[in-house]
């Protein structure tokens, strides 16, 4: 079954995280990214005992364009 809907997990679990190249500075406004899994986890850069979001690498993918091409109002 396919979903488009990103799942939550245990973010604590899961290895190889990075904090994105896109994350903000000292505003706090810092995502991280594990690399090395089947699906595309996310998780916030201050809570890093909590839920991670997971994503499909289509899904992901299509999100980071769509940040890229200015799809998102600041």
């Amino acid at each position: 079954m396919h979903t488009t809907k990103p799942t939550t997990t245990d973010g604590s679990t899961l290895t190889g995280w990075r904090k994105s190249s896109y994350s903000g500075g000292a505003n706090g406004d810092c995502l991280e990214v594990a690399d090395g899994h089947a699906t595309v986890p996310v998780r916030d850069t201050k809570t890093t005992n909590g839920p991670a979001l997971t994503f499909s690498t289509h899904g992901w993918t299509q999100f980071v364009t769509a940040v890229k091409g200015g799809e998102f109002p600041t």
